[in-house]
């Protein structure tokens, strides 16, 4: 059909093929959907799918968990009238699921997450603080929600961003982006971290 009529900034395929698309559009093919969608493998909407009012900002990252449900990372502060500070999680029809506690959430954009086969979730993005807790722009948070305190990181990236996250399979984690520092050590755009930060 007519499509977007606005940026994808993510999107991601469901095992059943279905495909996630988050972004800053309001509408696909002339029905109003805010910021995320799911579509058939066949590109049509899928109506079982219900974000009801959806997002009412900028969608950056949507993760899936091994159960289905659905991560999702952005410039938003409401879903669907529900008061949720750049982070939320779905269930698989689109609804909120209540059982994963952020608290405050993020006091700025997340703008990229990748969830680790153990179930956590890794978030970078503008923010300096999760749920009250001082942090550095990049956190793990625990699969229910919660910080992941083992995850001890220093860095400050003022003035730059990171535009990618990756999880070995060893669970070291892979950060890209267009810093040239971190944790005060020179690099070029790209480093590897530790399981623990």
């Amino acid at each position: 059909g007519s499509g977007f009529d606005d940026d994808i900034e993510t999107l991601t395929t469901q095992t059943d093929g279905k495909i996630l698309m988050g972004g800053d559009f309001t509408s696909f093919n002339g029905n109003a959907k805010n910021n995320i969608i799911r579509l058939n493998a066949d590109g049509s909407l899928d109506n079982s799918f219900n974000i009801g009012t959806g997002f009412n900002n900028r969608v950056y990252s949507i993760g899936l968990q091994t159960d289905g449900k659905i991560v999702v990372v952005g410039d938003f502060t409401n879903y669907n009238g529900n008061t949720k500070n750049h982070i939320i999680r779905l269930n698989t029809d689109g609804s909120l699921d209540n059982t994963f506690n952020i608290g405050f959430g993020f006091n700025n954009s997340g703008e990229v997450l990748k969830i680790q086969s153990d179930g956590k979730i890794v978030v970078a993005g503008s923010f300096v603080s999760y749920n009250g807790t001082s942090v550095n722009e990049l956190v793990r948070l625990n699969s229910d929600g919660s910080l992941d305190t083992s995850f001890n990181i220093s860095i400050n990236l003022v003035d730059a961003g990171v535009f990618s996250l990756e999880s070995q399979s060893d669970s070291k984690i892979i950060v890209g982006g267009d810093f040239k520092q971190f944790d005060g050590i020179n690099v070029n755009s790209i480093v590897r971290l530790n399981t623990n930060g």
